[in-house]
């Protein structure tokens, strides 16, 4: 039986900010309904211990996102949650105390996107304050994200933007170090009790219209993630935005069938032979990183 690290369960497509690093979803805009999750949840219980809340769109904008904790946590998931953090203000009493909540990744390089309504420090102070409550308070990871560098500047955070931010977490977290000297060729550090910085270079989402085709290589897609998208939609991994690689609809076919039928397993033993059988695979730029 196939067993998934991650399940990534995208309970809205719809975001409050349009990023250029994350285009907007060209699908309906959705939020999923309580009978759905709960569908999810019943299924995919014997093949995952983890989801995650993450695809397109901002989870915390879904208005039953308390509700799909509590669901959650009586299933005995964990949760994990990938949020640009905008909307902390009005969630984070109630996310405060949720114990399937393991971890909250914050996409720091999404304020660029910010209509502005709010100033830079005053952003960042909402999401450090935050983590360091987590850290004192509860078991909850804060994963401070900078997924902005470019392939040149992997290693050297010299850009002026990202300087801004390192000096305000230096200062709320009284470092006493520089993290650009600490991070060093390091992907990430950590700040404090269940608070980490993680740095990595920009990616672009594979699109079918791109004129490369890698028709060598790996991915773990099928392997240890696969997403359900908020109609329903089974995709291979958390990059499918668009529901270009359907396996089936878990409101139509069992979770345990879709994940067996024949193109996915072609896909899987396309990629443990190291051949991408799927046009969209041969387009993506980001499984090379695996270098397998």
């Amino acid at each position: 039986m196939k067993k998934f690290k991650k399940t990534y369960i995208e309970i809205t497509n719809v975001c409050n900010l349009n990023c250029d690093f994350c285009p907007k979803s060209a699908r309906h805009p959705e939020f999923m309904k309580i009978q759905l999750f709960e569908k999810i949840l019943n299924q995919i219980k014997d093949y995952s211990n983890h989801i995650y809340f993450h695809v397109k769109g901002e989870p915390t904008m879904h208005p039953d996102l308390e509700a799909f904790l509590h669901m959650a946590n009586a299933h005995g998931y964990k949760v994990n949650l990938t949020t640009n953090g905008t909307l902390l203000n009005s969630t984070k009493n109630m996310l405060l105390n949720k114990p399937a909540l393991r971890q909250i990744n914050f996409s720091l390089h999404s304020f660029d996107a910010n209509e502005k309504t709010t100033t830079m420090k005053d952003y960042l102070d909402e999401i450090l304050n935050f983590a360091k409550e987590t850290s004192l308070n509860t078991n909850i990871i804060s994963a401070l994200r900078l997924w902005n560098l470019s392939e040149d500047n992997n290693i050297n955070l010299s850009e002026e933007h990202n300087r801004h931010i390192l000096k305000q977490i230096e200062e709320a977290f009284n470092l006493d170090y520089m993290i650009k000297e600490k991070l060093g060729t390091q992907r990430g550090i950590k700040l404090s009790h269940n608070v980490y910085l993680n740095q990595a270079s920009r990616f672009n989402w594979p699109d079918l219209n791109e004129t490369q085709n890698n028709l060598c290589g790996f991915c773990y897609g099928l392997r240890d993630q696969i997403a359900i998208l908020v109609d329903g939609t089974v995709v291979p991994c958390c990059l499918d935005g668009e529901g270009i690689i359907n396996l089936g609809n878990i409101n139509h076919t069992k979770f345990e069938d879709i994940i067996e039928n024949d193109r996915a397993n072609a896909l899987y033993d396309g990629f443990s032979n190291r051949n991408v059988v799927e046009p969209l695979c041969q387009k993506c730029d980001y499984r090379r990183r695996f270098n397998l």
